[in-house]
């Protein structure tokens, strides 16, 4: 959705929920939502829209992308960006719209399609997100400040950024942070989600690619 200067409007649609009575809306903590499926075990949503569409109960300007939100504990979280400047976590009330706390960091730089174009995930008190530069950060949601930092990129011997940047939506897992790096040094690498060490690597996979990992079960096995 654009407007004239040009942003986009993050809006939230909760009329989907109308029939849960009192009950909290089911979490919607990471990318695809609660296992990473693009599925809600949310019982008696809707199953149509009504004729005019779901009601818009709150919208907030953010810059151009492509990135998502998630929700935990009536709070919603968005990694927001502006190129000539950097990444910024945004923390929004689920039922008013207003802004909580916001963290910025510096990471210019323009590649086509501009703008954030990852989705956060929150495990306990920490929300983590990726950004354009691939600046992988652990927040704490309660000081607004960062626990750990580090670069996926750069750090596995990247060079020059991306056509379409990095776009990477991290999964934890356990006591993991885990992304696809996809540099010439790691395919894919973990991190210890508390203090940011590096746990592991796989070796390279070849050219970047725009990929975010998921856990699957494969017999009696979990593997990403």
């Amino acid at each position: 959705m654009k407007t004239s200067n040009p942003k986009r409007l993050l809006a939230l649609s909760l009329t989907v929920l109308a029939c849960l009575s009192s009950a909290y809306a089911q979490d919607w903590p990471q990318y695809l939502g609660p296992d990473r499926n693009s599925s809600s075990p949310q019982k008696n949503i809707l199953r149509a829209w009504p004729e005019n569409g779901p009601e818009v109960l709150w919208t907030v300007e953010v810059g151009l992308g492509n990135g998502g939100p998630i929700a935990r504990d009536s709070k919603v979280y968005f990694l927001d960006r502006d190129d000539a400047v950097g990444d910024k976590m945004r923390c929004f009330d689920l039922n008013t719209g207003e802004e909580l706390w916001t963290y910025a960091y510096d990471a210019p730089g323009t590649v086509r399609f501009p703008g954030t174009r990852s989705v956060p995930a929150i495990d306990g008190n920490y929300v983590y997100s990726c950004g354009h530069n691939g600046d992988l950060y652990c927040i704490d949601v309660n000081t607004y400040k960062p626990v750990w930092n580090t670069n996926i990129w750069t750090g596995f011997g990247g060079g020059e950024i991306p056509r379409w940047a990095i776009a990477q939506c991290p999964l934890v897992y356990e006591d993991l942070v885990i992304l696809a790096s996809q540099t010439p040094e790691a395919g894919v690498v973990a991190y210890d989600k508390l203090s940011g060490e590096l746990k592991w690597t796989t070796p390279s996979l070849g050219r970047e690619g725009y990929v975010s990992p998921a856990m699957v079960k494969i017999g009696d096995e979990k593997t990403w």
